[in-house]
């Protein structure tokens, strides 16, 4: 007996989709296979997709779910990370780079939740935003291109100085969101 694929569930299906997809990702980019780099950006960008394509269903459909708020992030920091660590590997990028970008990922993903323990949801932001786009782009030119052209190497240059501005950013954004609840919690007492 299987289960049914509905409107509502479809963005869970998609996050896990992603989360399978990292696997094939990495087992493409290491194994010294034929076109194993065009495998591997066909899979990144599908990967990429389905991620805009499941926020956008789960908005459309108002189907957003706790596993999805959970699961989604989760799956997205999978695929850059897994993908950073392969192309470390190669030697595609350098391991500083992979450095901050899994250090900022990591630090806003632990803060975010711990702050939701606490019943404070922070969504995400505009430079969060364009940090996950450039982001993609960067990983998906970084597998698509062996070698290290002078506009990449700007791209991965650009790439951590957005990963960095978002990071402080979110941060800036928290401890203001936090104020904020603090003031109003302080004025229900009074």
């Amino acid at each position: 007996m299987g289960v049914a694929v509905t409107s509502q569930n479809v963005p869970n299906v998609l996050t896990v989709l992603r989360i399978l997809m990292v696997p094939v990702l990495v087992a493409a980019l290491l194994r010294e296979t034929p076109n194993g780099d065009v495998l591997a950006a066909c899979v990144f960008a599908l990967a990429s997709v389905t991620d805009y394509a499941d926020g956008y269903l789960a908005r459309r459909h108002d189907t957003i779910s706790t596993f999805g708020k959970l699961m989604d992030p989760i799956a997205d920091k999978l695929l850059i990370l897994a993908a950073l660590l392969a192309l470390v590997s190669l030697q595609r990028v350098e391991a500083w780079v992979a450095v901050v970008i899994l250090g900022r990922e990591f630090a806003v993903t632990a803060t975010r939740m711990a702050v939701a323990q606490q019943g404070v949801v922070v969504s995400a932001a505009m430079w969060g935003k364009v940090k996950t786009c450039v982001q993609v782009a960067c990983v998906f030119f970084l597998i698509a291109i062996d070698g290290s052209p002078a506009w990449l190497d700007l791209l991965v240059y650009a790439t951590v100085g957005i990963t960095l501005a978002s990071g402080v950013d979110y941060f800036i954004g928290l401890r203001r969101m936090l104020r904020e609840d603090d003031a109003r919690k302080a004025a229900e007492l009074a």
